[in-house]
């Protein structure tokens, strides 16, 4: 083995010195002008997928409509009250649509129910509470991956059906400073032993000084059909679009803002099933589309997958990652495709993560059409953990602690067409010994960087066409089986070019 991994690392830097100025990717690849919600066509257009998807439609709701001006809002004081008699009233009626008017309306947790499409009218703002007791009492949620009873969502809905949150309007959350965020400020951060308490008994209320988990912004549980089009999305206090268990979920046309907003990803789709996100824009300084299924042992309890999700015409910028896999994957995630994509200024672009005691994995993950500007690393693969979190158990061989039976893995990925316009490490790859990051493809790649690769257990990993300028020509390996390189070329930047 050390033999040919170093023959390949000489063969890379031979091939580096006689590269041509040939373009890898021969394909249409996205502007950043060329995706998100300016561009979005009123319909949807037909879904296109390496594996079995359905074909998603938007929920239809009768043509009924209730303002909550008509039951009792008022832009002064707290409306939530009125906008759940709105929305109760046209749910008994048999669905319609719940308009918020323009203007400002202040609110806490208000339940959305089956039929109802909540509809924000242009420069109509719902502004959300900070304050704990507006979102009592608590309800059934999943907080990081772990099933609970706690402040549960913003908008909240459980059980429902045919259900939408549309328009031109803004959903802005309380923000950093809140009562919410000031008693949480160090962040109650999931026990790892709650998995042993009966869920019956994980009530987390705050009271009498007890704990208590924030909401997220918008949580659909056990929830089907579901549409989320056309809203600005911003103040957040933590994840903002959540569906947990649900399936046939259309998220399309959003602005998501939750930059400087720990733990402020902008979607997360958590056990949940027949997925369309498309032409949305997200500024976040956590992940943008994330994909989860449970965490740990009370994940693989649940053991629900996350499967058939397709993300399209997409921007993220500023996020820890353009789309996230992990690092809650207890339940598996299966057959996800990113394509035609813009991600700017993200510190990864393909991030994938988890730690050896998380559970599950992912399979059949697919991307193509990428552009990466900016990026601190295109490819971030990481399976292991670290020792901040895992304490030995981040170590690649634990001297004193046993490898868990829950140890993941990630395997049947491929990745096509990238243009990765600058950024620092091009791929680093961390698998497991015990289940390397195996049946990679990743081919045609156009990329500038400051480093190449950093691959550690891999197993029948291919790449393909690839053109490469880097400051640094060579590459770190270890553990590497059945690993092949084809047509890559990688050429070292000289001074003036690395300055530009």
């Amino acid at each position: 083995m050390k033999k040919i991994q170093w023959f390949l690392g000489t063969l890379l830097f031979l091939t580096g010195m006689q590269a041509s100025a040939q373009e890898m990717v021969k394909v249409k690849v996205p502007q950043k002008h060329e995706v998100g919600p300016s561009v979005m066509p009123k319909e949807i257009a037909p879904i296109k997928a390496p594996f079995a998807m359905p074909q998603l439609k938007k929920p239809v709701f009768p043509n009924r409509e209730v303002s909550i001006v008509k039951t009792g809002a008022k832009q002064k004081g707290m409306s939530t009250k009125a906008i759940q008699k709105a929305i109760d009233q046209v749910n008994k009626q048999g669905g319609g649509t719940v308009i918020i008017p323009q203007g400002e309306w202040k609110t806490g947790r208000i339940i959305l129910k089956s039929n109802v499409n909540l509809r924000l009218e242009k420069n109509a703002v719902l502004s959300f509470s900070g304050q704990v007791k507006d979102y009592l009492p608590v309800v059934f949620t999943r907080n990081e991956g772990v099933e609970l009873y706690s402040l549960g969502s913003m908008i909240y809905a459980k059980d429902a059906e045919n259900i939408a949150i549309t328009g031109e309007g803004t959903l802005k959350g309380p923000g950093r400073g809140c009562e919410i965020d000031t008693l949480e400020k160090n962040g109650s951060f999931l026990d790892r032993e709650m998995w042993k308490v009966p869920l019956k008994d994980r009530i987390y209320d705050g009271k009498k000084g007890t704990k208590f988990y924030r909401p997220t912004f918008v949580g659909f549980i056990h929830c089907k059909n579901i549409l989320v089009e056309g809203i600005t999305m911003t103040g957040t206090i933590f994840w903002n679009i959540v569906p947990e268990y649900c399936e046939n979920v259309i998220i399309r046309g959003l602005t998501i803002d939750s930059f400087h907003t720990p733990r402020g990803d902008a979607m997360d789709m958590s056990s949940t099933k027949n997925v369309l996100i498309e032409y949305c824009w997200v500024n976040t300084t956590d992940d943008a589309y994330t994909i989860k299924s449970g965490r740990g042992k009370d994940g693989l309890r649940v053991n629900i997958p996350t499967e058939n999700v397709v993300i399209r015409h997409c921007y993220a910028t500023h996020s820890a990652g353009g789309v996230a896999i992990g690092t809650e994957v207890a339940g598996g995630v299966r057959n996800v495709y990113t394509h035609d994509c813009v991600f700017e200024e993200c510190s990864n672009g393909s991030y994938i993560k988890t730690r050896r005691t998380r559970g599950g994995g992912a399979e059949n993950i697919y991307f193509d059409r990428i552009r990466l500007i900016n990026c601190k690393t295109a490819f971030l693969w990481n399976m292991l953990g670290n020792r901040q979190w895992m304490g030995e158990l981040g170590d690649r061989y634990p001297k004193n602690e046993p490898i868990p039976a829950e140890s993941p893995c990630y395997k049947n990925m491929f990745f096509k067409d990238f243009i990765v316009e600058s950024c620092g490490t091009l791929l680093k790859v961390t698998g497991t010994p015990e289940h390397p990051v195996e049946n990679v493809v990743i081919e045609n790649v156009d990329a500038k960087c400051q480093n190449t690769f950093i691959l550690q257990d891999l197993k029948n990993f291919r790449l393909k066409n690839w053109r490469v300028q880097s400051e640094q020509c060579g590459y770190t390996s270890t553990g590497l089986e059945s690993f092949s390189m084809e047509n890559v070329e990688v050429k070292q930047l000289k001074n003036a070019e690395r300055k530009r």
